[in-house]
C-alpha cells in the first residue's frame, strides 16, 4: 500500500503500512512462540505434562526476546514516534505494554519476581500482529477503490493513422490522435466519436447499468467499454486531464477527510493513553500497596494491552474507506465528508429542473390539425440545426421529402414538399405571413401554451395564394421518466420538502411541479438568483440539499447545505459541489441519503463499541473483581482487544449492502 497515501487517510499511527510486513511478523512470531508456551512451566502444570530436555529454560528468554524485537519493533518504532510527535496513542501504547512485560519476563529469568511471563509476552506480541495484518488488510481492500479505478484504463490503444492502425501504449496517447475501439474493449483516453456508432457500458464510471447509446459527435471517457460495434474517437484529454483521473483524485481526497466523527475518535484515542497510563500507575501503587509485586506487575501489564484504542483507532477510517468505495462503484463521488455526514439531517431537496428532473432536450408532446402535419413539418426542418427541429424531425417516422430550404432567422424555416411551399414557425412567422389560426387549432394551442410548451404551426404556402395554418405542434422539455421515482423514494426516506427552480416561465415551470407532485416550485428565476431561494428555504429553518447541472448553479450549490452535482459524469472537478452524481439519474440523490444515514450509523456504533469496551475491560484488567476470582491474564486481554478490532471491522463491512444504485 502506498505509504504516502495511508498516512494522508488520517490511521496514521502504524510504524508501517504494509499487511505483508505484519503478516510475515505474525507468522514467524507465531512459529516461535508455540515452543515458548509449550516450554512454560505454567502451561506445563495447567495440563499436566512435563518437558525435560538441556536448556529448556533457556527457550523462554531466547525466543521471547528474538520475538520482542523482531515482532514487536514495529510498534516500538511507532511509540517512538508518537513520543517524538507530541501524539500519544495506540503505538506508544502497545509499546509500553510490551516493554514492560518485557522488562518483567527479564527480571523474572534473573529471578527478581516469580513470573511465567515469557509465554504471555510471546502471545502478546503475536496477538498484536495478527490485530494489525487483519486492520491493514481491511482498510487495503477497502482503498482498493483506487487501485480498480485504475484497472479500468487499458495499457494499449489502436492508434488510427496514415490509413492504418498501430498498437501502441495508451501513456503514448496525445490530445488530436484518432483511437480504434472494437467492440469489447475499453476506451482509452477522453474524446469524441468521429466515426461509427456503438451502445457504450459507462456502468464502472456513472454506475447506472444499462448501456447507453452513442454516436458520431458524442463524448466518450476513458474506462468505458463498446458493447456491440467497433468505433473511432478522437481524443480529447489524456492523464490526469480525463474524467478517470478525476473521480480517482475524489476518491483519494474523500478518503483522506476527516469528518466529526474522526475528529472525536482522535482526541478519544489520545485522552485514553493518559487514561490508561494513569490507570496502570494507580493498578501497579494499588497491588504493590497489597505486597504482590508480581501481581502488581501482571495487573500493570494487562491495563496498558486492553486499553490500546485499536478498535477505535479502525472505527472511523474503516467506515470512511468502504463507504468511499461502494459509493465510487455506485456512480456517488464524495468531495467532502462533512456535506456527507449533512446529508443525513437534510430535509428539503431543491432540484434544478433542467437537465436534472427533465432531460433538457424538447419533445414532440402533441399533434393537431392536417394528418400529415408530422410528417410535412419534420420535412421542412430536416436540414435545420435547431433543437425543436430535431425534435421533430426524431418524431416523425419518415420525414417528407423536401427542396429548397430556407432558414427564416427569428421566425422559422420554409421549404419545398411535392411542389407547394410550406413554412414551420412560431407568432412571428404567423405575424409576418399574415397567417391566422383556425377557431379548431387555436382551442388546442391555447391550451397547450397554458401547460408552458413551445407551440409551431405549420403553414401551407400555395403559389399566389393566401397562407394557410394547416397544422400545429406543441414541443415541451420531457420529464426523465425516472424522476416520479426520485421524488417518491425521497418521500420514502422522510424529506418532507421537494421543491424545483428553474428561469423558466411560471406556466412551464407549475406544469411540471403539478406532474410530479412537488411541494414548492421556483420560476423565472435568473441563475444569480439561485442561491437568494436556497437562503430563503435555510432561512425558513429547514436543512437543504440543491441538485444541479454544476453549470450555472454553483453559487446555489455552495449556498445549501449540501450541493449535489447531478450528471457530471464528464465534468467531475465541480469545486461547488460537496457531492457529485456522475450519472445523471436523480434517483441517486436518494442514495446519497442512505449512504450518509449508514456510515454515519457504523461510525457511531463502532464509536459506541470501542468506547463501551474501554470502559468495562479497563477496570476488569485493574483487577477490581480479583477478589471474586475475576481477573484478565495479558494474553487474554490482548485476545478481547483484538476480539473487538474484529467486531468493528465486521460492522464497517455491512455498509457493502447498503443499495445505493437506482431501483429500476
Amino acid at each position: 500500500m502506498d505509504h504516502d497515501r495511508h498516512h494522508a487517510h488520517g490511521h496514521d499511527k502504524h510504524a508501517g503500512h504494509d499487511p505483508e510486513m505484519f503478516r510475515r511478523r505474525f507468522r514467524l512470531s507465531l512459529a516461535l512462540t508455540v515452543p515458548v508456551v509449550l516450554t512454560s512451566e505454567m502451561v506445563m502444570d495447567w495440563f499436566g505434562y512435563t518437558l525435560e530436555f538441556p536448556g529448556v529454560d533457556l527457550v523462554g528468554p531466547v525466543l521471547g526476546s528474538v520475538i520482542f524485537l523482531y515482532g514487536g519493533w514495529p510498534f516500538l518504532v511507532g511509540g517512538v514516534r508518537e513520543v517524538r510527535d507530541r501524539a500519544p496513542g495506540m503505538m506508544l501504547l502497545i509499546s509500553m505494554a510490551i516493554t514492560v512485560a518485557y522488562a518483567a519476563s527479564v527480571a523474572t529469568a534473573l529471578r527478581a519476581f516469580d513470573l511465567d511471563f515469557w509465554w504471555e509476552l510471546a502471545a502478546l506480541v503475536t496477538i498484536m500482529l495478527l490485530g494489525h495484518w487483519q486492520e491493514m488488510k481491511a482498510i487495503g481492500q477497502a482503498q482498493g477503490a483506487l487501485s480498480a479505478l485504475a484497472a479500468l484504463l487499458p495499457d494499449e490503444a489502436e492508434l488510427a493513422r496514415d490509413g492504418s492502425v498501430v498498437r501502441v501504449p495508451a501513456s503514448h496517447l496525445r490530445v488530436g490522435d484518432v483511437v480504434l475501439v472494437r467492440s469489447g474493449g475499453r476506451v482509452p483516453a477522453d474524446g469524441r466519436i468521429v466515426s461509427g456508432a456503438a451502445e457504450l457500458d459507462e456502468s464502472m464510471i456513472t454506475g447506472e447499468s444499462r448501456p447507453v447509446p452513442r454516436r458520431e459527435g458524442d463524448r466518450v471517457v476513458a474506462g468505458t467499454v463498446a458493447t456491440d460495434s467497433a468505433v473511432r474517437v478522437r481524443v480529447e484529454a489524456v492523464g490526469d486531464d480525463t474524467a478517470l483521473a478525476g473521480i480517482q483524485r475524489l476518491v483519494a481526497q474523500a478518503q483522506a477527510s476527516a469528518g466529526r466523527a474522526q475528529v472525536l475518535a482522535d482526541r478519544f484515542a489520545a485522552m485514553l493513553f493518559y487514561v490508561a497510563t494513569a490507570t496502570g500507575a494507580v493498578t501497579f501503587a494499588a497491588w504493590w500497596a497489597t505486597g504482590d509485586l508480581d501481581e502488581a506487575v501482571v495487573r500493570t501489564v494487562t491495563v496498558l494491552v486492553i486499553a490500546c484504542p485499536h478498535a477505535l483507532g479502525l472505527a472511523i477510517p474503516l467506515v470512511i474507506a468502504l463507504s468511499t468505495a461502494v459509493s465510487a462503484k455506485a456512480g456517488i463521488l464524495v468531495k467532502d465528508r462533512l456535506a456527507l455526514e449533512r446529508m443525513r439531517t437534510v430535509d428539503t431537496v431543491l432540484f434544478d429542473k433542467t437537465g436534472t428532473l427533465t432531460k433538457g432536450a424538447h419533445k414532440v408532446t402533441d399533434v393537431a390539425g392536417d394528418p400529415d402535419t408530422l410528417r410535412l413539418a419534420a420535412g421542412v426542418e430536416a436540414d435545420s440545426e435547431h433543437p425543436l427541429a430535431r425534435a421533430i424531425v426524431a418524431a416523425a417516422d419518415e420525414p417528407a421529402a423536401a427542396t429548397d430550404f430556407r432558414s427564416l432567422t427569428g421566425r422559422g424555416v420554409r421549404a419545398t414538399i411535392g411542389g407547394t411551399g410550406y413554412a414551420v414557425g412560431g407568432p412571428a412567422l404567423l405575424r409576418e405571413l399574415g397567417a391566422a389560426v383556425p377557431e379548431a387549432l387555436a382551442d388546442r394551442t391555447g391550451r397547450w401554451a397554458g401547460r408552458g410548451a413551445a407551440v409551431l404551426h405549420l403553414v401551407r404556402l400555395p403559389a399566389g395564394g393566401t397562407p394557410e395554418v394547416v397544422g400545429a405542434l406543441a414541443l415541451e422539455d420531457e420529464i426523465r421518466p425516472e424522476a416520479r421515482d426520485a421524488i417518491a423514494q425521497l418521500r420514502g426516506e422522510g424529506v418532507r420538502r421537494i421543491a424545483m427552480i428553474t428561469g423558466d416561465s411560471r406556466a412551464v415551470a407549475d406544469a411540471v411541479g403539478a406532474e410530479l407532485g412537488l411541494d414548492e416550485v421556483f420560476a423565472e428565476v435568473l441563475p444569480a438568483d439561485k442561491d437568494g431561494a436556497v437562503a430563503g428555504l435555510r432561512a425558513r429553518g429547514h436543512k437543504v440539499a440543491m441538485v444541479g447541472d454544476g453549470v450555472n448553479d454553483a453559487p446555489a450549490l455552495a449556498r445549501a447545505d449540501v450541493g449535489i452535482a447531478i450528471g457530471a459524469g464528464t465534468d467531475v472537478a465541480i469545486e461547488s459541489a460537496g457531492v457529485v452524481l456522475a450519472s445523471s439519474d436523480p434517483r441517486g440523490v436518494t442514495g446519497v441519503i442512505r449512504l450518509s444515514r449508514a456510515s454515519y450509523r457504523k461510525m457511531t456504533q463502532n464509536l459506541a463499541w470501542a468506547a463501551g469496551y474501554n470502559i468495562v475491560a479497563l477496570p476488569l484488567a485493574a483487577g477490581v473483581l480479583a477478589w471474586a476470582g475475576v481477573a484478565l491474564s495479558p494474553a487474554l486481554g490482548a485476545v478481547l482487544m483484538s476480539g473487538s478490532t474484529i467486531v468493528v471491522a465486521l460492522n464497517a463491512q455491512l455498509l457493502r449492502r447498503v443499495k445505493l444504485t437506482p431501483t429500476p
